[in-house]
């Protein structure tokens, strides 16, 4: 029976759909430094990782019985993809099965931010039995999302579902993607089907125009102070792709001045240890890349990997 190490976990649903195709899948997890070991004494042919794991060439080097690397979620970065299917080893991931919950939690960062839950939920507790009206004026300037216009940097899938719902609740959509001339937004509302044309603009146009910008790239450090000073004076950022997209002492320097009035935040530079400045910001909205960890994002994740392992594998 060919067996497969799921070191980062699997979908209930996922392992089961590996088990009836005559697969022996173990979730116990494996620590990184004895990862090598644990695959060649266990012969195990397959590997599944989510972003804790990390496959790198030594390891890679060390499994000559490994056959395919499973990365549940969308980033490869983890993995050494090239490496690995320069030596024969199949690389699949997972990149349309959490795009609607990543997009859900841009969304809940922007509505918290606009409304300031961020800081209204940590000074309620507090200060809300004693301090009630002064709260209530300090948390009364919020404004609406609808009629607003949202800059979406990376039209793939993840951002094209964070445009399916702007569109959907009346905002303006604004895209930059090198890859991407003209997205098509489709949706189906009381059983019509609907297309809305995005065409995608320069980032300086994206910075210049927009009231919101979320950014869903690979990587890379794309906002720094220099992009920052282009953009409308009170636009609230979101990163829900990669730690580091957003230089985070640009964005502290930003939110002290004024100049960006929130920021959502799913992922870090220095995860699992964020700045502490940060953490402790009461402009940023806050959570611990959890932007895929949804149950039905999940199962779809599992299920999606189980079937891209068994055909890699027969």
């Amino acid at each position: 029976m060919k067996k497969i190490l799921a070191n980062d976990g699997i979908d209930d649903q996922g392992k089961l759909i590996l088990e009836q195709a005559g697969f022996s899948v173990i979730t116990e997890k494996v620590a990184q430094e004895n990862l090598a070991k644990a695959i060649n004494e266990n012969k195990y042919e397959g590997l599944t990782v989510r972003s804790a794991t990390k496959v790198r060439k030594e390891v890679i080097d060390a499994c000559p019985n490994l056959r395919v690397i499973g990365r549940g979620g969308v980033g490869m970065d983890n993995i050494d993809v090239d490496y690995a299917r320069s030596k024969g080893i199949s690389v699949v991931n997972t990149p349309a099965a959490s795009s609607l919950s990543v997009a859900e939690l841009v969304f809940a960062h922007l509505f918290t931010l606009v409304r300031f839950f961020q800081d209204s939920n940590r000074q309620m507790p507090q200060k809300g039995n004693t301090e009630f009206d002064v709260l209530k004026k300090k948390y009364a300037g919020g404004i609406e999302l609808s009629g607003k216009t949202i800059g979406i940097i990376g039209i793939g899938r993840i951002g094209q579902a964070v445009a399916r719902i702007a569109i959907g609740m009346g905002m303006k959509v604004v895209a930059h993607d090198p890859f991407v001339k003209e997205a098509i937004i489709e949706f189906e509302v009381a059983g019509n089907k609907i297309s809305v044309p995005v065409k995608t603009v320069s980032l300086d146009d994206v910075f210049a125009s927009c009231d919101f910008i979320t950014v869903h790239v690979p990587g890379g450090k794309l906002i720094t102070k220099n992009e920052i000073a282009k953009m409308k004076n009170g636009v609230i950022l979101v990163n829900a792709s990669r730690g580091g997209v957003i230089d985070e002492n640009d964005l502290l320097e930003a939110l002290n001045s004024g100049k960006v009035a929130g920021a959502g935040l799913d992922v870090f530079e220095g995860e699992p240890k964020p700045k502490q400045e940060l953490l402790q910001h009461s402009k940023v909205s806050l959570t611990p890349h959890i932007g895929a960890a949804t149950k039905e994002a999940q199962e779809r994740i599992g299920v999606e990997l189980a079937k891209k392992l068994i055909e890699s594998l027969k």
